[in-house]
């Protein structure tokens, strides 16, 4: 029957469903080339973990939060999310979430089409059209096969970076070991404590597009406690990759031919890796980008469907979800002639400040004072009960 409860609507699907959701969703963008990594924290050498800290506190705090919100306020895609705490700052969002959208995925397709092409030795476009088609078909068929898929490849996936991480940890670890001897910056040698703490919270800030992916999964929730809960399983899953990547890394520090790679994590595996493990890192980074690309474009979606809703008319039917998906992936393809480099130090910053603006700052003030006032609100009418019942 439809109202029959399966594995997804109980524990797992309030507690650890949207962590893996932003998980799978942040990876193609946030660290699956671990170019991202070294521009955030890796640079930074033996005091690089900091940034790391910084990070997992951003998603741990900002997801709670959200989730919070989401359930209290009943919000579930983010166009409703940001009118509760910014009103008019939805207009803006819209923009800058389409924006950072089309560069996330441009960034993975420019890092994926290459990899794709050095390590499985298919055609570039080849391998893009075929991550194109994958993400298409999954936005056919909507949010239940996305969980599914999103879940399953969050497995397979940490299994992969947790290899790779082994491979390479292993082979240098010596370095790794020098450089928090020596407490070794030489990349970066003049930053303090707060900067690369900052830089880790800019980090989160330009990855919290990532967040409206997994307000769908919210829908399950019942209790604060829910919320907090898988605000912090959100923020461990998200950075147990970075610190793995991080770790890698400093196997190199501050060796050049890794820390000024377009792919950090190729420099390094073809280093230590056979040509299996390459191929098999090639279908890794491909998975990433589906899984990111779907979660991301499958929020856009449910706005689209939400403001179709308020307008009286009809969500789109599956086919048009298709199609939605498929212009958004070609116009991302055509920006990831850009070199990836370059998209990463100056565009992602831009974004970062931007969603610190129009969703940090009205979070952490409206967010929180709204979520106080209807918590007053259930508990006074909880009271009312009560005495009611009593009298």
């Amino acid at each position: 029957m439809e109202n029959k409860k399966n594995f997804f609507d109980g524990a797992f699907g309030k507690l650890i469903l949207p962590g893996i959701v932003l998980q799978s969703v942040l990876i193609g963008g946030g660290y699956a080339t671990g170019r991202e990594i070294v521009e955030y924290g890796a640079k930074f050498g033996a005091m690089g973990w900091l940034a790391g800290v910084g990070t997992f506190l951003g998603f741990a705090i900002i997801a709670a939060l959200s989730f919070e919100l989401i359930r209290l306020y009943k919000v579930y895609d983010y166009k409703s999310f940001i009118k509760e705490i910014g009103g008019p700052l939805w207009i803006v969002f819209d923009i800058v979430y389409f924006l950072f959208m089309i560069v996330i995925i441009a960034v993975m397709a420019s890092a994926t089409g290459s990899i794709v092409e050095q390590t499985l030795g298919l055609n570039y476009w080849v391998g893009v059209a075929a991550i194109t088609i994958v993400v298409g078909v999954l936005n056919f068929f909507g949010a239940r096969l996305i969980e599914r898929f999103e879940t399953y490849g969050t497995i397979a996936l940490y299994i992969g970076y947790i290899i790779f991480a082994i491979i390479v940890i292993s082979n240098n670890h010596q370095n790794m070991s020098q450089v928090f001897a020596t407490g070794d910056t030489s990349f970066v040698p003049n930053a303090t404590a707060p900067a690369i703490l900052w830089s880790g919270v800019l980090y989160c800030a330009y990855n919290l597009v990532v967040v409206p992916s997994s307000f769908f999964t919210i829908k399950r929730q019942t209790k604060t406690s829910e919320s907090i809960i898988s605000g912090i399983i959100g923020g461990i899953l998200m950075t147990i990759p970075w610190f793995l990547t991080y770790f890698a890394v400093m196997c190199f520090y501050p060796n050049e031919d890794v820390l000024a790679a377009s792919v950090p994590w190729l420099s390094m595996m073809q280093g230590v890796a056979g040509p299996v493990v390459i191929g098999i890192f090639g279908i890794v980074m491909g998975w990433t980008l589906i899984e990111t690309s779907t979660g991301i474009i499958h929020a856009c979606i449910e706005r689209v469907n939400n403001g179709l809703g308020e307008l009286h008319k009809n969500e789109m039917t599956r086919p048009q979800q298709a199609i939605l998906t498929l212009v958004i992936l070609i116009g991302a393809m055509i920006l990831s002639r850009i070199g990836i480099i370059d998209l990463i130090a100056t565009v992602y910053n831009g974004l970062a400040y931007a969603f610190l603006i129009i969703y940090v700052v009205p979070l952490l003030t409206v967010g929180v004072y709204k979520i106080i006032k209807k918590h007053k609100e259930q508990n006074g009418k909880q009271y009312q009960y009560q005495v009611k019942r009593e009298g």
